[in-house]
């Protein structure tokens, strides 16, 4: 279904001619989670007009405590999806609002106030995803296995075999993705055993946001049809490559169709106006990677390649032509991808942030400086230093640190009001609330005493 749906009558057509009986209506909270309620065609009507209601507090993190108004609920009509595994189900997005008007904490609201603000300036941000996941399962111990026995190789990465011998699934997610009119261009094993990637073009921001959304929910139920379980988590194993989402982004003319970050004449083929949007990532890339690598998890996946943990993730704050040891790749003109996110968060959230920054460095005219060349995994970090090249953050607790001292990402993201009973009327940045629920995270995760260090400490030294 590549056409979008713009209103409600065009929505029970598309219903109409594809006999769906059913609709999953749903949105997405600060982590990620998509809550979602099953409403029979027979109720299009309610579902546009006065929507449907959610307790928060029990969906997850969307600034609501249990005393809180219910979460409503009214869909997009252009995020309207055919579920393509089963017949007679389709999929709308929608915002979170509360008594009828906008709910500062919701992602994808948030992610479109930026769009708009980009579209102030003259421009359409528009992005693409890669994100790989990994095809595994339990053993009869329970410990967690690469669901294929057989991808043993040391360097799985475009492995034929291994891609062959998982043929039915990847056929069957690149028939969906072309059927959904997202233009599958390629599946492939990628660097870790069991490590998967497919290939989508670009769209809009708030489009391939909500694509994302759609394309983790359908790669995750496709995997349990085969008896297996896709996991995009950044670093399920240790000695295995991460699961990356990386980003792949442009700044468009809406009105002449134009890609305004190329230039023909540059040596990468990117434009000023594109250098400038590079230059801002690198500045605000310490708190912006709490909002693109959201989970303690994250940060296991960013760290240097060695023989024991194998990696394509940037360690420094730097940008080059084709080269993956860079933080901000130029592989091709008039595209910037950002090999730092993955997709353990929310995609609406990382988009803004990308947005945000990449503004601030046009606005500020801000200079990125020459290109690196170099094999940056070579370099220690104090030799990354000597080269004036800033590290990212090693831990969650260390980029919301930086994310808290960032004024633009804090202004970017706005005002939410301070849901206590207790607190009428207050209101808090909503960096403030996202940075409390990270650092909660980081302490319930790595205060929990771990085998590996009651066998490397209890008798030590």
């Amino acid at each position: 279904m590549a056409d979008k749906t713009e209103s409600l009558e065009e929505v029970r057509r598309v219903v109409e001619d594809n006999d769906i009986e059913f609709i999953f209506a749903s949105f997405s909270e600060v982590r990620g989670k998509s809550s979602a309620k099953l409403v029979p065609v027979s109720q299009l009507d309610t579902l546009f007009g006065a929507g449907v209601g959610f307790a928060g507090y029990a969906a997850g993190e969307i600034g609501q405590g249990p005393h809180s108004p219910d979460i409503e609920l009214i869909p997009d009509p252009a995020t309207l999806r055919i579920v393509p595994w089963r017949p007679g189900l389709a999929h709308l997005i929608g915002d979170a609002r509360v008594d009828g008007g906008s709910w500062p904490y919701c992602p994808r609201s948030i992610l479109r106030r930026q769009i708009a603000r980009a579209a102030e300036l003259g421009y359409e941000f528009r992005i693409g995803f890669e994100a790989e996941f990994m095809l595994v399962d339990h053993d009869e111990n329970g410990k967690l296995v690469v669901a294929d026995r057989h991808d043993t190789w040391p360097k799985p990465c475009y492995d034929v075999k291994g891609l062959t011998r998982q043929y039915d699934f990847v056929t069957q997610l690149s028939r969906y993705v072309t059927g959904l009119g997202w233009e599958n261009y390629a599946v492939d094993h990628e660097d870790a055993n069991g490590q998967f990637e497919c290939n989508v073009t670009f769209a809009d921001a708030l489009e391939t946001a909500d694509r994302a959304v759609f394309f983790r929910y359908m790669v995750e139920t496709v995997a349990q049809q085969h008896d297996m379980i896709a996991t995009f988590m950044p670093k399920p194993f240790t000695d295995n490559t991460g699961n990356g989402f990386h980003y792949t982004m442009s700044l468009w003319d809406p009105e002449t169709e134009t890609n305004l970050f190329e230039d023909p004449q540059d040596p990468l083929g990117l434009s000023q106006l594109g250098y400038r949007f590079a230059a801002g990532i690198l500045d605000h890339a310490r708190g912006y990677a709490a909002m693109v690598a959201p989970t303690v998890n994250s940060y296991k996946r960013m760290k240097a390649g060695t023989d024991a943990i194998r990696t394509w993730v940037p360690v420094a704050m730097a940008y080059g032509g084709n080269n993956r040891t860079q933080m901000l790749r130029i592989a091709r003109p008039g595209a910037i991808e950002d090999r730092t996110p993955d997709f353990s968060g929310s995609p609406y959230l990382g988009f803004a942030a990308a947005l945000a920054a990449g503004l601030d460095g046009i606005e500020r005219n801000l200079q990125v400086g020459e290109p690196n060349t170099a094999n940056l995994y070579e370099y220690s970090p104090r030799q990354l230093r000597e080269r004036g090249l800033g590290l990212l953050p090693g831990s969650l607790l260390e980029a919301v640190h930086y994310l808290e001292k960032d004024d633009v990402l804090r202004s970017a993201f706005g005002t939410v009001p301070v849901d206590r009973a207790d607190a009428p009327g207050e209101v808090e940045d909503f960096v403030d609330y996202y940075a409390r629920l990270k650092r909660d995270e980081f302490h319930a995760v790595n205060d929990v005493v771990a085998q590996h260090e009651v066998d490397r400490y209890l008798q030590f030294p």
